[in-house]
């Protein structure tokens, strides 16, 4: 059996979308979040694949899970796409807000690779992190999770200079995307049509859209690719739009 690729948030989302993808594709992966039934329903909707319920934000349970995981079958790739949305004004702001998407994007991603360096040496691996079209343009009421997937795009770079050259580790960095997790917004259909037009595509992501991408980093045909951050958003980040 080939090592799998280990799936941080493969519960529901592009996490989900791209475990479908890589299973199609005849890889093996491993899939981790919080919520164990719904990794089982995951987990049973593709064949039986193995899952394990972690919190992420716990620092220890999170290195050691990762630890017995890499050293039970060693480690092919590591996806990490766990994320969060928090949106508010400047003003609203905590201390907390800002800590919170820090310990979940950022330092989760780096105790992940961390933990499984040795695994993704070892197979010549790759490495996939998420940032957010946010990190590179400026919106407004999102600065606890541009702050915090800046840092990611920061670390993308730097893990790809430390692990070279045994390990690739590249970034995706998503537009507003049609997830459980952004349901808030996408389930508003006059909001959700007003940010569609906002991309030069004129559409949200989806799940797959993303997925596609990562799916490809984490792949042989993206053997000469590492430290970059991959825009997957409609072209928000760089094309204007007509209107």
């Amino acid at each position: 059996m080939t090592a799998p690729i280990l799936i941080l948030g493969g519960s529901g989302g592009i996490g989900t979308a791209l475990a479908e993808r890589l299973v199609a594709r005849g890889r093996s992966v491993h899939l981790l979040a919080r919520n164990r039934d719904r990794l089982d329903r995951v987990s049973k909707r593709l064949g039986g694949v193995p899952v394990t319920a972690c919190d992420v934000t716990d620092v220890d349970a999170l290195r050691g899970t990762a630890d017995v995981i890499a050293a039970e079958d060693g480690l092919a790739g590591l996806a990490y796409c766990v994320g969060s949305i928090v949106l508010k004004p400047l003003r609203r702001l905590t201390v907390d807000d800002l800590l919170d998407a820090y310990r979940l994007n950022a330092i989760g991603a780096a105790v992940a690779v961390q933990a499984a360096e040795k695994a993704l040496r070892a197979a010549h691996g790759s490495v996939v992190l998420f940032s957010t079209v946010a990190a590179g343009s400026g919106f407004p009421n999102h600065t606890p999770i541009a702050m915090a997937k800046g840092a990611v795009e920061a670390l993308t770079r730097s893990l790809a200079a430390d692990l070279s050259p045994d390990v690739r580790v590249n970034c995706v960095a998503p537009s507003l995307v049609n997830t459980p997790l952004a349901a808030a917004l996408t389930s508003n259909e006059p909001l959700a049509k007003s940010i569609a037009a906002l991309h030069p595509l004129q559409r949200l992501g989806e799940a797959d859209d993303v997925a596609a991408a990562a799916a490809f980093l984490l792949g042989p045909e993206s053997g000469w690719i590492t430290g970059n951050v991959i825009p997957v958003d409609g072209g928000r980040a760089s094309v204007r739009t007509k209107g």
